[in-house]
């Protein structure tokens, strides 16, 4: 059974939305850049906490995770 992504809100822990979905990668890496791989608040920082850090609306993040399902 595939690994779906429904369950992403702008609660999800970013380092747990990357579990949950191997494409997750490109999405957090564009609006994030690469540094949040490195960085020890990716086991902490929700989705909301990352994008108000980047001057990001964090539904239009959340529902692009969201579309990974769909692919």
């Amino acid at each position: 059974m595939a690994t779906t992504i429904k369950e992403v809100t702008r609660d999800t822990i970013i380092g747990d939305a990357l579990e949950l979905h191997p494409g997750a990668v490109k999405v957090i890496e564009k609006y994030f850049g690469s540094g949040c791989f490195t960085c020890p608040g990716i086991k902490m920082e929700n989705i909301a906490f990352g994008a108000t850090m980047h001057g990001l609306d964090p539904e239009v993040i959340v529902n692009e995770l969201k579309q990974l399902e769909r692919e």
